[in-house]
């Protein structure tokens, strides 16, 4: 048995040395700018370490921090009997944070969320729409775009389409004409997105509705579709725009704010006015998590129409947890600010007690 003290390590993947990586890489310094502002959360909550590990002593454990570039030499020196990792961010191409997952399966450690082969199929979008269409999920079909050529046809879509980068973040490169009736003008959305991003472009029939994130954190082991919050978020936009998710975290975000350029979305339950569709959201999280293997901490992106019909765009194995909506559930759901939500959560699995009070 180990004498150790049970460790929660944090791997985290900071905004400037994927800058740097990114920028030597040959990109330019805004595109730069505009993909690694998607690991703002490790700038956002790195002020809350302080927290994180005060919480973490109150239900002894210690906590660890570790930037991305640091991780395998601190994994590899983990107690397996009293370490758990946690990656705050994912990753495949742009980023890299998919690999924290794996290297702490290679040490034999235990990790909090998905396994790696999600971390990496997440970070893909046509490939993870293919999937959950298998497991009959409600998710539009897709075609794929490379630098103006068709590699899959989309399909007829008489509300036109929508345009969007297949492996970088769901905004990241959206613009607001990535609604689109016109299939030569997706076309040439994926020529723009090709030459600043170097990426595919996944083109989907539109489909109305509002913009619903459905959370989940298992704060103790065994949690259920029953711990999951699904909220409408309401921005009076029809869709996200990388101007827009630039102003949600770190730097661009701090600034957006103070220059009154940004209003926090609205938050509101869809069981409060759409109880069927929530019931449904439910439904189709339970079957990510039995059928995909989704557990611990994820989130759900889906459009709600009026008439509760529900649509699954995507799945987040990362979910951006120091942004608002995450926030709001942990104080919904759990009665706890972020980092002793999280402290809770480690500490449920590594010592198996709940410390609520």
């Amino acid at each position: 048995m180990t004498s150790q003290k049970p460790k929660l390590i944090l791997v985290h993947e900071p905004e400037k040395a994927c800058f740097d990586r990114l920028v030597a890489d040959g990109f330019a310094a805004a595109r730069a700018t505009e993909i690694s502002s998607y690991l703002a959360q490790s700038t956002d909550l790195a002020s809350e370490f302080d927290a994180l590990a005060a919480a973490c002593e109150r239900r002894g454990l210690a906590f660890l921090p570790v930037e991305l570039d640091n991780a395998a030499a601190a994994l590899a020196k983990a107690d397996p009997a009293a370490t758990l990792v946690w990656t705050l961010t994912d990753g495949i191409a742009y980023f890299r944070g998919g690999a924290a997952p794996a290297l702490a399966r290679l040490g034999g450690l235990n990790a909090i969320g998905a396994d790696d082969s999600l971390f990496a199929l997440c970070q893909d979008k046509f490939r993870s729409g293919a999937v959950l269409g298998a497991l009959g999920l409600p998710v539009p079909q897709a075609g794929l775009a490379r630098d103006g050529q068709w590699l899959v046809e989309p399909p007829a879509s008489p509300a036109g389409w929508f345009v969007k980068p297949n492996r970088l973040g769901a905004k990241i490169g959206i613009w607001a004409d990535s609604r689109t009736g016109d299939l030569g003008h997706a076309l040439e959305l994926s020529r723009r997105v090709f030459s600043a991003y170097r990426d595919d472009v996944v083109v989907q029939p539109y489909v109305a509705g509002r913009n619903v994130r459905a959370s989940f954190l298992g704060l103790m082991p065994g949690a259920g579709v029953e711990a999951l919050g699904v909220a409408f978020v309401d921005s009076g936009a029809d869709f996200q725009t990388m101007a827009d998710s630039l102003a949600l975290y770190g730097d661009t975000g701090e600034a957006a704010r103070a220059a009154g350029h940004y209003a926090e979305p609205e938050l509101v339950a869809v069981a409060d006015s759409q109880p069927a569709a929530d019931a449904r959201i439910r439904v189709i999280a339970e079957r990510l998590m039995s059928g995909l293997g989704l557990r611990d901490v994820f989130s759900i992106d889906l459009r709600v129409e009026a008439d509760d019909t529900v649509h699954l765009i995507e799945f987040e194995v990362c979910p951006g947890l120091p942004c608002f909506d995450f926030r709001a559930y942990c104080r919904q759901q759990w009665g706890l600010e972020l980092a002793d939500a999280m402290a809770e959560t480690a500490a449920s699995r590594l010592v198996g007690q709940d410390h609520r009070v």
